[in-house]
């Protein structure tokens, strides 16, 4: 009989991180407003972040080993593409757009390049499975993006908007060290020794925990943009606005550049998520503990968005690329 309570629990525990993945794209709008209307309350939760985020980001990488990059680095030029579109003309574009719209708010720019300078979100590996894509360019793209990014977020807002906002490079850089860089390359390593262990058996163990874990992260972090949100003005609504629009445009773009590249089908869906999927809640940690209370509000506008967008960058796959084709013409 205990064996068989330990058994449902389980099962509970696995169908309750099944049901929180399924749904994330109206949980997170969901726990943001939450943490608008509770801010006090919820900030209270702020010094678990960074142990939090290592180990969402140790689980998200347990899918990759280091065969499946070299791999990727074989055939290197749809992953550099992605990095070009991720990590180079997303951030200068939402920059230069940005620095238009809202001339003489220096804290809503550095947001608006933070929230695409951040890595490709770990999410884009479900939505990569989901639409057949190449698991092994998306999982390698995601590991090299993630490792990179201790050193390109910090570089990307010091060339870009340094001169208007403090920016503690050296500080940002440890953290993300820290709590990406070394916990990816961990979860690499555990699958990698164990021949594949670490994917088969402790990331379905620790992915409905993570889950959970990502959404006391962004009810932590999103407490720092409530008083922005409560007094919402015009400019800070055009903000939401904008992210909303330009995070469309990053799945569009991926779509673009896979159909300039002719790219089958499984690579084109991976370089469509993986342009258009950023991870907000680096973007939230970044914010939080570096940067002024005003540029987390662009940065969290991102949850409102993202997978919703996600589900309809899915029907540009299937438009453009059926599933019976090899390279659409």
């Amino acid at each position: 009989m205990p064996r068989n309570r330990e058994g449902s629990g389980v099962k509970a525990y696995l169908r309750m991180g099944d049901w929180v993945g399924r749904h994330m794209a109206a949980i997170s709008p969901v726990l943001v407003l939450l943490s608008v209307l509770f801010p006090e309350q919820l900030a209270l939760l702020k010094p678990l972040v960074p142990a939090l985020f290592a180990l969402i980001t140790f689980q998200g990488s347990l899918g990759n080993d280091f065969g499946t990059l070299a791999e990727a680095f074989r055939r290197p030029a749809a992953m550099l593409a992605i990095l070009a579109v991720s990590a180079i003309a997303m951030p200068l574009l939402a920059f230069l757009l940005g620095s238009l719209c809202f001339a003489g708010n220096a804290n809503l720019v550095t947001g608006v390049a933070l929230e695409y300078a951040v890595p490709v979100a770990v999410v884009s590996i479900m939505w990569i499975g989901m639409y057949d894509g190449d698991s092994s360019l998306g999982l390698a793209t995601l590991l090299v993006s993630t490792v990179l990014s201790p050193f390109t977020i910090p570089l990307t807002l010091r060339l870009l908007v340094g001169a208007s906002v403090e920016v503690d490079v050296l500080g940002m850089m440890r953290s993300m060290i820290v709590q990406i860089a070394i916990p990816a390359l961990a979860g690499t390593a555990v699958n990698h020794l164990g021949k594949g262990w670490g994917k088969r058996e402790l990331s379905p163990v620790l992915a409905p925990a993570a889950k959970v874990m990502l959404c006391i992260v962004i009810l932590a972090n999103s407490t720092t943009a409530a008083p922005y949100v409560r007094n919402l003005t015009p400019q800070y609504a055009g903000a939401i606005a904008f992210i909303g629009v330009f995070a469309a445009f990053g799945f569009v773009l991926g779509v673009i550049v896979a159909r300039l590249m002719r790219q089958p089908r499984d690579r084109a869906a991976t370089m469509t998520f993986e342009c258009g999927l950023r991870n907000i809640s680096a973007g939230t940690v970044i914010a939080a503990q570096y940067l002024p209370g005003e540029v987390m509000l662009p940065v969290t506008a991102g949850t409102l968005f993202q997978q919703i967008l996600a589900a309809l960058a899915g029907k540009l796959i299937e438009r453009f690329w059926p599933k019976d084709d090899g390279v659409s013409s």
